[in-house]
């Protein structure tokens, strides 16, 4: 069952409207309620050109000495590639990292860190980007420390987005110290984060991204930084509406199970809600541009006499004050096992993609710890999936991983000689979703 809500204009000129999707019907005795909720932007804008605050972006390259020559080059020509791509008139900022943290431009010492973007200071900041050279160690929590100080020091930034590029893992600060870190910036900008080579570790670059509501992915071949950082910067731009909230209310006596965003890709965000009122939490989903997203909400409730009806949870998405859209989620009472057996089609595929993230992680951790056995069972189930869900690339990428005799049933065999790139670009997709088919 599909229930449409009503669009809603927001106080710039982006537009939003949702759309729920649940089988309300619950049996005898039933508690939990499963519900899509799809939220989509039109008329986003430009960030920083809404009327909301102005934009800020900051370029933080990895200059540690395992960078080398070929890929502190290309790190450097994309640097220079993604500054084109920054709208004159946005506050911006380069960061060199490696043991520390550099604030390569603009070259302050005190008070604002950021400039305003302009002929001028592209080429300047072109300039300081070519002096970069590959050396010391690594500690990104000391350059994510130094993106928030760069941030602070300027008011009413409302758009506030980092590109981050690393080849290494974290060698230079203990785990301890990037969490803290993660802590102190999480809520106050964006990172979508990119390793370039096999050198880094996939999980510890995801964390850096999920904290901060950005994307993570490879880049196997140098070669590739420039168009990767055009397209990052590019979309960044597009992102007109700044720090949307997803809002849940539910009735008293009701749990909340989980809230997932599970489109375009899996973030759990059920433990980074904020109580709004006693019936409403708050969860943060970032910025905004022309986009479609779906979010997973499964409530609990308290079971209800057949016939009976109740609301189950409210579902909007807010920008400060402002209400801009709302879904509403059912929960219905019946004897009647036609409605009360039906598994809505998109809480069913949704439920698999989240499975299939989780067992491509699962099962690349196995093999990476030499059990076989394990492996082959957890990305076995990953082709099964990827196969029922319709998601190809996350199919294509199995194949380099692993020999797949029958994707039905999840048959599969470990490949003998597999590539650390192929496997790391599987792990980097896993949270990647595929829409439902028709």
């Amino acid at each position: 069952m599909m229930s449409q809500a009503q669009k809603v204009r927001d106080s710039g000129v982006a537009e939003f409207s949702s759309a729920v999707y649940q089988n309300e019907f619950l049996p005898d005795g039933g508690t939990d309620v499963n519900a899509i909720i799809t939220v989509r932007c039109s008329d986003a804008g430009a960030a920083g050109r809404t009327g909301s605050g102005s934009a800020g972006e900051i370029i933080a390259v990895d200059t540690s000495g395992s960078m080398g020559h070929a890929n502190m080059q290309a790190a450097k020509q994309a640097a220079m590639i993604a500054l084109d791509n920054i709208l004159d008139g946005t506050y911006f900022a380069v960061v060199a990292g490696n043991h520390k943290a550099y604030l390569a431009y603009p070259m302050v010492q005190t008070g604002a860190g950021m400039i305003l973007m302009d002929p001028r200071t592209r080429a300047e900041a072109k300039r300081a980007i070519s002096f970069f050279r590959a050396e010391g160690g690594t500690a990104m929590g000391t350059w994510l420390n130094l993106c928030k100080a760069l941030f602070d020091s300027i008011g009413n930034l409302a758009n506030k987005h980092v590109i981050l590029l690393t080849d290494g893992e974290n060698h230079n600060e203990t785990p301890q110290q990037l969490d803290s870190a993660l802590a102190k910036c999480s809520g106050h900008f964006q990172v979508d984060a990119r390793g370039v080579g096999v050198d880094w570790k996939v999980a510890e670059i995801r964390k850096i991204a999920q904290a901060l509501l950005g994307t993570v992915d490879i880049i196997g071949d140098p070669s590739q930084l420039s168009a990767v950082f055009a397209e990052l910067m590019r979309n960044s731009m597009a992102r007109g509406v700044a720090n949307a909230e997803l809002r849940v209310w539910i009735p008293q006596g009701a749990q909340v199970l989980f809230i997932r965003q599970v489109s375009p890709t899996v973030e759990d965000l059920t433990h980074r809600g904020t109580p709004v009122n006693q019936l409403t939490m708050s969860y943060p989903t970032g910025s905004w541009a022309d986009e479609e997203r779906d979010y997973h909400v499964s409530v609990r409730l308290p079971a209800k006499a057949v016939g009976q009806e109740q609301l189950a949870a409210r579902v909007q998405l807010a920008v400060g004050p402002d209400l801009l859209t709302q879904g509403l989620v059912k929960a219905k009472w019946s004897a009647d096992t036609n409605l009360t057996a039906q598994i809505n089609p998109e809480v069913a595929h949704y439920t698999g993609q989240v499975e299939l993230a989780q067992m491509i992680q699962d099962g690349l951790a196995a093999k990476e710890a030499g059990d076989t056995g394990t492996a082959t069972t957890k990305l076995g189930r990953a082709v099964q999936l990827a196969t029922e869900t319709g998601n190809a690339e996350a199919t294509a990428k199995l194949r380099k991983v692993v020999d797949i005799a029958d994707a039905r049933t999840g048959t599969v065999r470990l490949k003998q000689a597999v590539s650390k790139a192929d496997e790391m670009a599987l792990d980097t997709a896993s949270t990647k979703t595929t829409r439902i088919r028709g």
